[in-house]
């Protein structure tokens, strides 16, 4: 039996396996929920964990369903228990991104393009950035150069917002010194330790404030809106990164003291295409409908709120959270032709990939990668699609 820490709305436990659900239902109305889910998230003490806490919560106090939320440490480990059919939900960032289109840690023979979609996500005050040590003296992204900069090892997301965030200030990977951690937590802790300068962050993650109160400080450098060319290179390595102003979070952000800077939804909760559209459906209506009861449970949790969904963005949307959407009135022509156009694109990468696996492809796993990429690339631009990468 596989080990599993989870947490039971907030208190931090040992559970000998890990709970895939219950063939019991909890309803409240027309919603009918499993007994029991298992949803995974980034580690314990990040905004996505204490989001997902704060929702299971609401859950169990509506439909008496116990949720228990099992944090990991990168993109591979948070997504492998929902490819598995070991959880029903996943708190994930734009790791879902690099999973849709088989990029970095997903251009392997384990995994492939994964059909996932969002069911809900959350766009608040906060920011995402990197967050710098305040006694490196750093000003501006381009005083970044020989500094050293946190990546963490199965985690692509994190690593290319990472480097999204200093390309603005014209950097690459080359200019700084990548310090690498076994997870999100052990990267922030070597933020405490002085093992490296700057890592990427939610402004609202308990980390983030840990290090504010530190000896080290923490501050936020700035990514100006105006800066045409600084976002055009943002866009080139992270094109899910947008130019969001951030008004919440530590290091002194306010509604009177925001700092300009990227922005993306987090945390993103997603399924795969193959979950049950009535399943999915009343798991996102019970989360729109307990919103009031979780809402003020976390800082960023009132970013998911149906007014403030992002319906036209890098993923799409699952046929049952699409429902739901419709029945609370936010989806339009123009959200369905979007979805439609990722649902495309989901299924030309499928049908390259299984191209590319029925072609013998090497063993080895560099050759492996560099062989999907070319053969990735042929197919997208033959079917009109931007490769990206």
């Amino acid at each position: 039996m596989q080990k599993a820490s989870y947490v039971h709305f907030g208190a931090a436990v040992l559970s000998v396996s890990i709970l895939v659900g219950s063939r019991h239902t909890a309803s409240a109305g027309d919603v009918r929920l499993p007994s029991a889910m298992t949803v995974t998230a980034y580690d314990t003490g990040t905004s996505g964990f204490n989001i997902t806490v704060a929702v299971g919560k609401a859950l169990k106090e509506k439909f008496g369903t116990e949720v228990r939320v099992l944090p990991a440490g990168n993109d591979v480990a948070r997504l492998a228990p929902l490819k598995s059919g070991r959880a029903q939900l996943s708190a994930m960032g734009t790791g879902i991104y690099f999973a849709q289109e088989a990029v970095f840690e997903f251009a392997a023979k384990d995994w492939g393009p994964q059909g996932l979609r969002i069911v809900l996500s959350s766009l608040d005050c906060n920011g995402a950035a990197l967050g710098v040590a305040a006694d490196t003296g750093v000003k501006q992204m381009k005083d970044l150069k020989g500094k050293r900069v946190g990546f963490v090892v199965g985690s692509p997301a994190l690593n290319q917002n990472a480097l999204a965030m200093i390309a603005f200030g014209g950097l690459t990977k080359d200019d700084v010194k990548i310090v690498e951690f076994g997870g999100f937590g052990a990267m922030w802790k070597g933020m405490l330790n002085n093992d490296v300068d700057a890592a990427i962050v939610s402004t609202i993650t308990g980390q983030a404030r840990e290090l504010e109160v530190s000896p080290r400080g923490l501050t936020w450098v700035a990514m100006p809106h105006s800066d045409t060319a600084g976002w055009e290179r943002v866009r080139k390595v992270a094109p899910f990164v947008q130019p969001h102003t951030a008004t919440c979070g530590a290091g002194g952000l306010s509604e009177k003291n925001p700092v300009q800077m990227g922005g993306f939804p987090y945390p993103i909760y997603v399924v795969y295409d193959s979950q049950p559209d009535d399943q999915v459906y009343a798991v996102t209506k019970a989360m729109i409908d307990t919103y009031d009861q979780y809402k003020d449970g976390a800082p960023g949790a009132s970013g998911l709120g149906i007014k403030r969904q992002t319906t036209q963005w890098v993923l799409p949307f699952h046929a049952g959270a699409v429902r739901a959407f419709k029945e609370a009135g936010k989806w339009t022509d123009a959200d369905e032709r979007h979805n439609q156009g990722l649902l495309k694109r989901q299924h030309g990468l499928r049908e390259a990939w299984q191209a590319y696996i029925g072609n013998n492809p090497p063993e080895d796993k560099g050759a492996f990668q560099t062989g999907w990429m070319a053969a990735r690339k042929e197919a997208l631009v033959r079917a009109g699609l931007d490769p990206i990468f």
